[in-house]
């Protein structure tokens, strides 16, 4: 039976044919390791919790995540409700999403009256899986979005335990997330350009909470004295592995900091002599994951960029240099930024004005999408090659 996960009502299809061979899972580690061995994390799908073979060749990426992250969900709903059929997995996943949109999020909005239950949820798997799919996402990986797709599955977790979800969990999460990779980033030992933009990528992920780089002093301290449950202590441990992978490789003080975390979060005895499966999934399939395949993805990521960028402004070089004549402040501060590091306050100047300018030009609304923000110092560094020296010098007057 052929499905395609683009075309509606493929949820009940899938469902008819195959949700009893989703596999139930007997240990919470036992269901995270199958999680790991999808490739979800990894922005690489290769596997979906069946028992059965089903044929995927046909799926492009997005796809198959949409697949694997149904999979999950429903693995995750029979290891908490052994038993439960489909019907009610469907009425309590839709619960649990309708109890997020109650927080002013609306993509519950899109049904329509006469959906089923099925289709419900697949207008949310499509809302939850597309947040990577706009022109600048496509310069990039799957790794970062899809590896945060995992937040939901840990909300449905505490929502199936509790009876109850709220933004805070999610927010809790995420600060968690991005501190132990801001912490990860520090630890390595051959350090990159590429970091800081690995943290922005992270950062684009980011649904329910912002970013700040300063992580608590004692925010490892903290962690081990928090009663956190053992699927988002292992998620935790595969994001720290993840950010020190950006490299292609691990260094002893790289492994050694990833041994004192495990201790941490208090996995000792859960991780013992299992190895770590992001290792063995990296080295299965590298030869077959176009990112892995380069030296670092992104710097990958970087280079797509900035070949899409630098194509924009030829394109559009008159309109934008006719929008750079009527901001002086800017050309000067963009000029400014090739001498000397900006301010606070004159980098939000450049961000402001030049959004302002994306706005005016079609082709640069780009940068106005989700994930554009990343971009801007692209296009920050591509603009000064562009103007004349003669409308640089009439700007020193």
């Amino acid at each position: 039976m052929r499905i395609n996960p683009s075309a509606p009502g493929w949820i009940e299809k899938f469902s008819n044919e195959y949700a009893a061979a989703i596999v139930r899972y007997e240990t919470d580690f036992s269901f995270y390791t199958a999680c790991q061995r999808t490739g979800l994390f990894y922005g690489f799908v290769v596997d979906y919790h069946l028992h059965r073979a089903i044929d995927a060749s046909h799926w492009d990426e997005e796809e198959k995540a949409k697949v694997v992250f149904f999979t999950t969900l429903f693995a995750l709903y029979q290891l908490r409700k052994p038993n439960h059929e489909i019907a009610s997995f469907l009425a309590d996943v839709l619960a649990f999403y309708s109890s997020i949109s109650r927080a002013k999020f609306s993509f519950i909005q899109h049904f329509l009256p006469e959906s089923s239950p099925a289709q419900e949820l697949e207008t949310l798997i499509a809302d939850r899986i597309q947040t990577n799919t706009n022109v600048i996402a496509k310069n990039f990986t799957h790794l970062v979005t899809n590896a945060m797709l995992f937040v939901d599955v840990l909300a449905f977790e505490h929502y199936l335990v509790s009876g109850t979800i709220d933004l805070k969990f999610f927010k809790e999460v995420e600060q968690k997330c991005m501190s132990i990779i801001s912490l990860s980033l520090q630890i390595k030992t051959n350090k990159t350009p590429y970091d800081d933009l690995l943290i922005k990528l992270f950062e684009n992920s980011l649904r329910y909470t912002k970013f700040s780089d300063e992580v608590d002093a004692h925010f490892l301290a903290q962690l081990q004295q928090e009663s956190i449950h053992v699927l988002q202590r292992l998620y935790l441990l595969d994001v720290a592995q993840m950010a020190l992978w950006s490299d292609g490789e691990k260094q002893a003080v790289e492994q050694e900091y990833v041994a004192n975390l495990i201790v941490i979060l208090n996995l000792d005895k859960i991780v013992q002599n299992t190895g770590f499966e992001i290792d063995v999934f990296v080295e299965k399939h590298r030869i077959n994951i176009p990112y892995l395949n380069e030296k670092h993805p992104v710097k990958h990521f970087y280079s797509n960029a900035q070949e899409t960028i630098a194509k924009l402004i030829i394109r559009n070089k008159n309109r934008l240099l006719k929008e750079l004549s009527e901001s002086k402040e800017l050309v000067v501060l963009l000029r400014k930024s090739t001498l000397s590091e900006l301010s606070y306050e004159e980098k939000k100047k450049v961000k402001k004005q030049l959004l302002d300018i994306c706005k005016s030009v079609p082709s640069l609304t780009i940068f106005l999408l989700p994930g554009g923000g990343l971009l801007l110092p692209l296009l920050i560094k591509f603009i000064p090659q562009l103007l004349p020296s003669a409308f640089n010098e009439n700007l020193d007057d």
